[in-house]
């Protein structure tokens, strides 16, 4: 689905809403202010659901932001704001339900007509706010590498590659956006954002103001359930990314790569630095006159074909053991069923212990044996000292912990006494805290680690549980869901052997 293609359908759904509105209630006062109060209703709701689907992902992309923020601010005169950002990082998820269920319940209240100018004045709020992040998204694309987002006067040429959001996350996984296509579409709703402040009173309202309050009420409460089910309880019921069950890793990452490799530069566009002047060559046309144009005077950019399979997060699925050899191609090739759990994070605290460390200086004393011509060589303690050393200390969290050995390797030890595959990839760290927390949790199954980015995207739980058959995703599991081993094996005809 494309972003005109919604646009049609939430259209044509919020004429129909209008005039039924219009002939059968009788509670249309201005059609043009009626049908934009549809419109952008129907267009909240539906943006917000898409994210209440899965409220980690909003929260991740809020962290993206948080952190992009916080290097922006922290070198401005404003640099007082800085430390507020690693504090909403701290709370991203509490962040991202609020925004996603307020974003819902406005939807329902232009919908409604509830407290017109109160509506009014929060959608214009909440659209200026989208604008922002989304203006934030396209507009670092003229910012080059080490320049701040606020000197205006060293912005370059767009590229790509200079954003540091890549996606707003507007519509969720559902529906990805182009940062430009994304801040335009906000600019375009702050439109009707000015007309209802402006207009309020001409907005329609259904039904009475005590059943609207307790409708909004009551969405208030189903919604602050429905987003904590997707997340506290367990995944997203609808999965809209790319490690979905039935997705085959190796075969999509290998379709991936391919199309990657069999993208083609058609054309040139070439910037004068001097002049600010753009002109667009044909590949061949410019191979011919390159030298007309040196890289001192002159900002090249390829223009490609896209790919014919897009690229999404498999394309990035590499993992390597705690030596940091690769041993993607061997998960991923592994015959028969396996269990992959994803732990994006191991929460954890350090302190730093003195302990207390012997050496010992040994000698060794050649002897000549009397009446004889050997000789032996004795080992003595010439000299003991003892010394101070600081040692680093993991102390993990005991809730997490328990996720381990109360729910977890229970069920994964079973799988490993009947021949299944069973490892845990997570974020990069110290080898010495993974060895750590396999002791502190018992778990005899090795430990891979990758991106955590990539880890958020595979599972929405921490840990998560990945159920794989010949590197095709079976099925996923929130900690709290696991059944037990028997019915797993009931319900997906584990064998008694790996290969099976």
């Amino acid at each position: 689905m494309t972003l005109g293609t919604l646009t049609l359908y939430i259209a044509i759904a919020a004429l129909i809403l209008t005039f039924a509105m219009y002939r059968g209630l009788k509670r249309v006062q201005h059609p043009g202010v009626s049908f934009l109060q549809n419109f952008c209703g129907a267009l909240f709701v539906f943006s917000g659901w898409v994210k209440a689907v899965d409220p980690l992902g909003t929260a991740y992309k809020m962290e993206q932001y948080f952190a992009e923020f916080e290097s922006t601010f922290s070198e401005t005169w404003i640099s007082f704001v800085a430390p507020v950002f690693p504090w909403l990082s701290e709370h991203a998820v509490l962040f991202s339900v609020v925004m996603i269920v307020f974003e819902i319940v406005l939807g329902l209240m232009l919908l409604l007509g509830a407290h017109r100018k109160f509506t009014a004045w929060a959608f214009l709020l909440l659209v200026a706010f989208f604008t922002f992040l989304t203006g934030f998204t396209y507009l670092t694309g003229y910012v080059p590498a080490g320049v701040n987002f606020f000197e205006f006067g060293k912005w370059g040429p767009y590229v790509e590659t200079n954003m540091k959001v890549t996606d707003c996350g507007c519509f969720g996984d559902f529906l990805k956006l182009k940062p430009k296509v994304s801040f335009l579409k906000d600019v375009v709703l702050l439109v009707p954002a000015l007309l209802f402040v402006f207009r309020h009173e001409r907005m329609h309202q259904l039904f009475t103001s005590r059943i609207r309050n307790a409708t909004l009420g009551i969405a208030t409460l189903g919604l602050v359930l429905y987003c904590m089910s997707n997340y506290v309880w367990d995944i997203p019921h609808a999965d809209f990314r790319p490690f979905k069950v039935g997705v085959n890793i190796a075969e999509r990452k290998a379709l991936e790569e391919e199309a990657e490799a069999n993208v083609e530069i058609t054309h040139y566009k070439i910037r004068d630095k001097e002049s600010g002047k753009v002109i667009v060559l044909p590949v061949e046309q410019y191979l011919q006159e390159f030298k007309n144009y040196p890289k001192e005077k002159y900002d090249l950019e390829q223009v490609k074909t896209e790919p014919a399979v897009p690229r999404t997060k498999i394309s990035d699925f590499e993992i390597s053991d705690q030596d940091g050899n690769d041993v993607t191609e061997d998960i991923l090739a592994y015959p028969g069923y396996s269990f992959m759990l994803i732990a994006y994070k191991i929460p954890a605290t350090t302190s730093e212990d003195a302990i207390t460390v012997r050496d010992t200086v040994f000698a060794y004393d050649t002897l000549h044996l009397a009446g004889t011509d050997s000789f032996t060589v004795e080992r003595r303690v010439a000299s003991v000292t003892d010394r101070q050393v600081t040692q680093t200390t993991y102390h993990f969290d005991p809730a997490y912990v328990e996720r381990y050995t109360k729910v977890v390797n229970p069920v994964m030890e079973e799988a490993e006494r009947t021949g299944v595959r069973v490892f845990a990839i997570t974020a990069y760290a110290d080898p010495a805290k993974l060895d750590d927390f396999r002791h502190e949790t018992q778990s005899a199954y090795p430990f891979y680690v990758a991106d955590d980015i990539l880890l958020k995207t595979i599972v929405r739980s921490n840990p998560g549980i990945v159920l794989l058959h010949n590197g095709t995703i079976v099925q996923k599991w929130h900690w709290r869901q696991l059944p037990s081993f028997e019915e797993i094996r009931a319900k997906y005809g584990l064998g008694a052997t790996a290969g099976q």
